[in-house]
């Protein structure tokens, strides 16, 4: 028989049924929606649809007048706002107000949990309880067993001789202990301080004991936050000693929180940390403080003169992001120490990078427009001291501050498309900079010291069109203006403020041929662009601090302005020829390629013209007929690869060229990576630079891996960089441990020195890691 009744209509006892799974969900230590009740529940406040329907599906119902029972006996099957309880039979028993259910009792909750029970005995209040033989599979994978489970006094739920874990079972042998679990005599949840205790427990891997933990206790799975002591960690280095770290977390409120650590190494003492987080309706903050008294600052090495000659040491940090409106937000990144290194030597989390960035900023985004104010200032943690010549520190620029803001009308300018670009940037530096990872270039300024600043505005339009036979031609205008000025003393520097013009006017045709074949379809686009513009002003004469990083490819060959930043602008006239190609076949396989060669027609050339960083120098774009750039690439499946490179213009003599595949399959993946730049004198490489980076990774089982890379320099004989790795991966456990060595290329006769590291991870899903998980680069 079955009956479909509505909220309004349901007899109590009823609802008392739906609650049942709030107990039985509790005992697997899960945070599940409650159920709409009188009286109190085990899980917070139950509350569901007030419109649900309740269906009762059983043989029989069974009203005993004289007993006051109410039995639902045979197949009960109980759906409710949708959550199931299966039995063999669920009793009502109205004079003591207990709830039965007996016979392989299953609870489905609509999240997925499932609760499994031999039988259940609550009162209606659900203050008091017991279930037997109690299993809990969760919709995150996690499983809970008990013998039994007992409710006391509406607060206390004890569990008899329980079994948690996030390990599946075995599908050959279920019967065999999981990979590991923790075992307990009794689990004590406490409703009310929302903790869950477990006393006489131990912790075992394979079934075999590891850990005894006589008692420990753990926020209630349904607390998202809870305050208490975190898994200590451990470091060793040879200046700092070993040292043990004990964090300590602090729930003030549900929107903020205070974490204190401390660790103590034993050469240099006590180290104190903390960490304030405020999360509020439009975003959130942080900010942390760490600092430490050193007791043997000798302990360093000669090098690194910051940790020698401070002892006091600390730093505070902060960052934080919030949400104007829809469109606008803003947001900040700052550290300041007492010295330059302090957050690197003692890895403070978050800002123990050597190279940190601090940034405020402004942002705006709405459909194709776009705006950002920022303020940049760049820290090295390097051990040097200011006044060392090796310092880099000071050489390092102030951005104060860069500015992007991009505008594109939503309607057409004359039937084409409008775009307004403007940039701002305005850098304080207090040393100059000149060097370049100690290779000597005469003449090269990489920054000057003092102020510079520009401001470039620029519009472009441009419209396409199509003629009857396919080919696509599209006219482009375009006018910018640069205003520059520099106070400076630094040599070289000869022009205290300049303006600088450009106007362009282009045609790009392009004419794609789609070729069709039995298996294969093929498109070729032979490509023309000519640009007309006055030569560039002021070349050599003004710093160049954002278009330094200059390479000549097939990715930029197409380019108007090909230069990488604003500080240059390409001028003169020039024009672009070359040949798009793309291929699909049945098979698969999939093809792409460019190729194409620029030309100088007229006016001054700026990649042969002066540079306080020589861009543009042997770019094989300096002269009036450029070198031949080329790629090509093909695909199929999880195989790629692709090869490019740069062409001498007179004997096809190799300037640059990449080679890099990659694939994967069933045993596991593969990476090759080859790179070759013929000498560059200019830039201060006499000799070729070529090397070779092979990866990947094998599945020796479906759980063990075995990973390893190595980069070696082929001109040198040098292996740069290796590194090795052995991980293990489940559903519930991840162990890895690796090892790295790294030896820098000998430059100017001066070997660098070699740096092995040695680490490994341990996870335990849901109880704790350690370590530093395996990161191989390419995988």
């Amino acid at each position: 028989m079955g009956l479909n009744l509505t909220r309004s209509v349901l007899p109590a006892w009823l609802a008392r049924l739906a609650c049942s799974t709030a107990l039985l969900c509790l005992a697997g230590g899960i945070s599940l929606p409650a159920y709409a009740q009188t009286g109190d529940a085990l899980v917070g406040n139950v509350k569901t649809d007030p419109n649900a329907q309740l269906l009762l599906e059983s043989d029989e119902l069974v009203y005993d007048i004289n007993a006051k029972t109410i039995s639902a006996v045979g197949g009960v099957q109980i759906d409710y706002d949708g959550n199931r309880l299966v039995a063999r039979k669920v009793t009502y028993d109205q004079n003591t107000g207990r709830l039965k259910a007996e016979g392989k009792v299953e609870i489905v909750e609509k999240d997925g949990n499932r609760i499994y029970a031999e039988n259940l005995d609550v009162t209606d209040d659900f203050k008091e309880g017991f279930v037997n033989a109690l299993r809990v599979e969760a919709a995150d994978n996690t499983r809970f067993a008990a013998e039994s489970a007992e409710r006391i006094g509406g607060e206390l739920t004890t569990f008899n001789n329980g079994i948690y874990t996030a390990c599946e079972p075995c599908r050959a042998k279920p019967e065999r202990a999981p990979l590991w679990q923790v075992r307990a005599q009794k689990i004590i949840w406490n409703g009310k301080k929302k903790t869950i205790r477990f006393e006489r427990g131990r912790f075992e891997m394979f079934g075999m004991p590891l850990a005894f933990l006589p008692a420990f206790e753990i926020a209630d799975p349904t607390v998202k936050r809870k305050s208490g002591f975190l898994m200590p960690s451990y470091r060793h280095e040879t200046e700092l000693g070993s040292g043990v770290t004990i964090p300590y977390f602090w729930a003030l409120a549900p929107n903020y929180d205070l974490t204190l650590q401390g660790t103590y190494y034993t050469q240099q003492g006590f180290l104190g940390e903390a960490e304030w987080r405020h999360r509020l309706a439009n975003g959130q903050y942080t900010i942390k403080l760490a600092g430490i008294d050193q007791q043997d600052p000798g302990a360093f090495s000669d090098s690194d003169e910051v940790d020698q000659n401070n002892t006091t040491r600390g730093m505070i940090g902060t960052t934080g992001a919030f949400n104007i409106n829809p469109r606008w937000t803003y947001g900040w990144s700052v550290l300041a120490q007492s010295d330059k290194a302090f957050a690197y030597r003692y890895g403070i989390a978050d800002y123990d990078n050597y190279y940190i960035t601090d940034q405020v900023y402004l942002r705006g985004l709405h459909d194709r427009n776009y705006f950002d104010l920022s303020l940049y200032r760049f820290h090295v943690q390097e051990g040097w001291e200011d006044s060392n010549p090796s310092s880099s520190e000071q050489k390092q620029p102030w951005v104060l501050p860069s500015l992007d803001y991009a505008y594109t009308p939503t309607q057409s300018v004359a039937g084409g498309e409008l775009n307004f670009n403007l940039n701002l940037q305005a850098l304080h530096r207090d040393k100059f900079d000149g060097n370049f990872s100690g290779v000597d270039r005469t003449g090269y300024i990489a920054g000057i010291e003092g102020d510079d600043g520009r401001i470039t505005g620029e519009a472009e339009w441009k419209r396409s069109f199509i003629t009857p036979s396919g080919l696509v031609i599209t006219p482009l205008l375009a006018l910018r203006g640069d205003g520059m000025y520099v106070d400076s003393n630094t040599d070289g520097v000869t022009r205290s403020d300049a303006f600088r013009p450009m106007a362009t006017a282009g045609l790009e045709t392009k004419w794609p041929i789609l070729f069709t074949a039995a298996n294969s379809t093929h498109v070729l686009e032979p490509t023309a662009q000519l640009f007309v513009r006055n030569n560039e002003s002021y070349p050599g004469e003004m710093p160049n601090e954002d278009a330094q990083s200059f390479v000549f490819d097939a990715s930029n060959l197409f380019e108007r302005d090909k230069f990488s930043g604003y500080d240059r602008v390409e001028g003169g006239t020039r024009a672009n020829l070359g040949l798009r190609y793309s291929g699909t076949f049945n098979n698969g396989w999939g093809l792409n390629g460019i190729a194409g060669q620029s030309f100088q027609l007229g006016g001054l050339n700026s990649f042969a013209s002066p540079d306080f960083v020589n861009a543009g120098a042997e770019s094989g774009l300096e002269s009036a007929r450029s070198d031949y750039v080329a790629m090509i690439g093909a695909n199929k499946g999880a195989f790629n690869i692709t090869t490019g490179g740069r062409f001498d213009k007179d004997d096809f003599e190799v300037k640059r060229a990449t080679v890099a595949t990659t694939t994967s399959g069933k045993y596991g993946s593969v990476y090759v990576k080859y790179a070759f730049i013929a000498a560059q004198e200019t830039y201060g490489f006499p000799d070729d630079r070529q090397e070779v980076t092979v990866g990947g990774q094998a599945k020796l089982t479906p759980n063990w891996r075995l990973l390893g890379s190595g980069t070696y320099d082929l001109v040198s004989s040098t292996l740069v960089k290796r590194t090795a790795a052995l991980a293990y991966d489940d559903e519930c456990f991840t162990y890895s441990m690796y090892y790295t060595q790294e030896q820098p290329v000998t430059v100017n006769n001066v070997e660098g020195d070699k740096t092995s590291t040695f680490g490994f991870n341990i996870s335990f899903r849901t109880l704790w890691g350690i370590g530093k998980p395996v990161d191989i680069g390419g995988i």
